[in-house]
Order: C-alpha cells, then sequence, then structure tokens
C-alpha cells in the first residue's frame, strides 16, 4: 500500500505561522527575512537547549539529591540527553518550514519530522525504561533476589519488544500498513512456539523460579529425586553439585512443576533414630538410662531445647527399642553429623556404664530329626 502524506505537527505549524505574521512576512519565495527567521529559530533552540539542560534539569538535578531513593537522579541524568535533542530537533524543522520548498521537499520533510520525532520519542521512553530496569536489578542484587540472575535477559528481551513495537507505530505513523506484516508475524509465531514449546516452557520456569525464589545460588536443595548446592540459575536449565561432586542440570520447567525442598533455610536441623537395648535389661535400668539420655541431650549446646523426646517405644523382634528425637540447633550438615556422633558416644557411654548392652538381630536354630540325632552323636 503507498504511503499516505506526512504533515508536520500542528504545533510546530502554528508556531512557524506566528513568527512569518509577527514579522510581516508573505512572500512566496524566500527572501532575506525568511533566512534570518530560519535562523533565529535553529539559535534559539540552541538557547532553549541550553537553558533547559544547564537551569531546569540542573535544579531537579539537586532537589532530587536530598531524596531517599536513588532512582529519579538516574532518571534526570538519563533524559537530559534526549530531551535536549528533541527541543534541537523541533528547532531545526522549525528552521526549515519557514523556507518556501518545493512540493517534492515539503514531502520529504513531513517524513523527516515524523522519523525524527519518533525516534527521539521512543528515545526517551526508551531511556526511562532502560533506567527504571537497571535499578530494578540493582534493588534485587543488594536484597540478594533469585530474579536478579535473570534481569540482564528481562531486560534484553523487554527493550528488544519495545523497539519493535516502535519501530511498527513509526512505520505506520507513515501511512504504511503493517496489519499484513502482523498477520504473517502472528502465523510464524504460532509455528515457532509449536517448535519451541519446550525451550518456552523452561523459560516460563525460569521465571517462576525467579518471581518465586524457592532457592538462591549456594543453597543445598532437593527437587524431585536430586540433592545438591545450586551452582547456576539459567534460563533454560538449574545446575546442581551433587554430594559425589557431579553437576545435574534440571529443565526448569521440572523445577517449576516438582517439590522443592530447601535443606538450607531450615532453622534447625531434625535428628530422629532407635537403640536397642537387650532383653535382659530391668524395668528400673531403663528408666535409669532414659533419664541418662534426657540429661545428655539437655546438657548439650548444640541440641535444640524446645523439644527432646527420648521414650520406651517398642518391643522389638529382638531389643527393647528407645526412640529419641531432638533437633540440632545449627543446620550445618557437618555440625548436624558431629552433634550426633557427640550424642552418640555419651549415650554409649553412659549404657555401658549401667552395665547394660545394645541388641542386634539374632536367632536361634534348633535341629530335629536324624541329622539331628547324627550331629549329636559325632559331638558326644
Amino acid at each position: 500500500m503507498a504511503p499516505a502524506s506526512v504533515r508536520t505537527p500542528d504545533f510546530l505549524e502554528h508556531t512557524v505561522d506566528s513568527a512569518l505574521k509577527l514579522f510581516n512576512v508573505r512572500n512566496s519565495g524566500n527572501t532575506p527575512t525568511h533566512y534570518v527567521l530560519a535562523a533565529l529559530f535553529l539559535v534559539g533552540a540552541i538557547l532553549l537547549r541550553r537553558v533547559v539542560t544547564l537551569v531546569i534539569f540542573g535544579f531537579f538535578k539537586r532537589l532530587t539529591k536530598h531524596t531517599e531513593t536513588t532512582l529519579d537522579d538516574e532518571l534526570f541524568a538519563a533524559l537530559e540527553t534526549p530531551v535536549a535533542t528533541l527541543i534541537v530537533v523541533a528547532g531545526s524543522v522549525c528552521s526549515l518550514k519557514v523556507l518556501k520548498l518545493s512540493e517534492t521537499g515539503d514531502r520529504a520533510l513531513g517524513y523527516g519530522v515524523t522519523v525524527a520525532f519518533s525516534l527521539v520519542f521512543f528515545w526517551i521512553l526508551l531511556r526511562a525504561f532502560d533506567t527504571m530496569l537497571d535499578h530494578v536489578h540493582k534493588l534485587a542484587v543488594a536484597r540478594g533476589m533469585g530474579v536478579a540472575a535473570f534481569m540482564p535477559w528481562i531486560k534484553k528481551s523487554l527493550i528488544t519488544i519495545f523497539v519493535i513495537f516502535g519501530t511498527l507505530i513509526t512505520i505506520q505513523s507513515l501511512g504504511y500498513d503493517v496489519k499484513a506484516f502482523l498477520a504473517g508475524l502472528g502465523i510464524g509465531g504460532l509455528a515457532f512456539a509449536l517448535a519451541a514449546q519446550d525451550t518456552i516452557a523452561n523459560l516460563f520456569g525460569s521465571v517462576v523460579v525467579a518471581v518465586d525464589q524457592p532457592f538462591k545460588v549456594g543453597e543445598f536443595v532437593r527437587i524431585g529425586g536430586f540433592e545438591g548446592t545450586v551452582e547456576d540459575i539459567g534460563l533454560r536449565s538449574t545446575k546442581l553439585r551433587t554430594g559425589a561432586r557431579t553437576v545435574i542440570a534440571i529443565p526448569n520447567k521440572t523445577v517449576a512443576a516438582e517439590a522443592v525442598t530447601n535443606l538450607t533455610r531450615m532453622p534447625q536441623r531434625r535428628v530422629d533414630q532407635t537403640i536397642g537395648l537387650t532383653y535382659d535389661t530391668t524395668p528400673e535400668q531403663m528408666e535409669v538410662v532414659l533419664e541418662d539420655i534426657r540429661r545428655i541431650l539437655r546438657e548439650d549446646s548444640g541440641v535444640h531445647q524446645e523439644l527432646i523426646v527420648v521414650n520406651f517405644a517398642n518391643y522389638g523382634a529382638s531389643s527393647l527399642d528407645i526412640q529419641i528425637v531432638f533437633f540440632a540447633a545449627d543446620p550445618n550438615w557437618a555440625k548436624h553429623m558431629a552433634l550426633r556422633e557427640r550424642i552418640n558416644l555419651k549415650i554409649m557411654k553412659a549404657v555401658l556404664a549401667r552395665g547394660l548392652s545394645f541388641a542386634f538381630p539374632t536367632q536361634t536354630v534348633v535341629f530335629d530329626g536324624p541329622v539331628a540325632k547324627k550331629l549329636a552323636e559325632r559331638k558326644a
């Protein structure tokens, strides 16, 4: 479709017409007065640019130094150059509009004005958008948020989309029909989505991980049937370093769908174990040993004192079972194992000091019949 005619913005047309009336310039051709007015518009734009950047932006920059946030400082610094450029572009357009151009030149000027103003306008929006995304990224990094790892990718994606839409709007404003292009883009996008649905699912999974933040890099987690320390949270997968020092890459769509257990964020680590004493242990001895174990747990600083459970729990197949439940005050795995070792050694010493023994599975085999008689005769 052929482009339609493009007009200069009305406010610029009005400004030029007012200047021509003010100086009573009515000639159809370009006179010295036209050139003087054109030069005045250009010089005025340059002077206005200086006033805006030095006075107005300078005032707001000094004002924003007294605010708690740095976002306003960053925004004014980012917008200063595009706004100054907008003033110069407007002055240049007014300068050219004063002159009497041919029909072709006037049409070319209309296209140039549309493109120039579109570029500057979207430049202003892009700088503001980019500054806000950078500010969010800094806040996410400072607060240790998981989304910080994805911010560079999110920023590039959003800016790319922004530039594409800005380009389409500019083309549309020039009078070209972009509907056919958008229709083709929709069909192509559908085909692409079908071909890359796993990749898209992983990307959405990475966004879910970033927003929900079930874990961070360096934390020890259990995802499905895998355990390990989180080494990297990427766009496609999350990498875990296992206890065997191998690296497992789990697709982010799986991470988003599976139950995630963050072991690093445990306030305490639970210990639940059972020990068995032999059946020749008397009730009195059992009571004494139970109290000894409770005392051991109460006196150890590594045991969280809120919950300590020590009970004669079961009559086992070959032992009298004592169940011991408590929480390690420090969830660190190495300290947790050191605490368990220390407690187990103290329990062992306490049991042996009472003259008792730990039980272990035993079986008594009874031989009967001819084979048993022959064995008995041989022993005799």
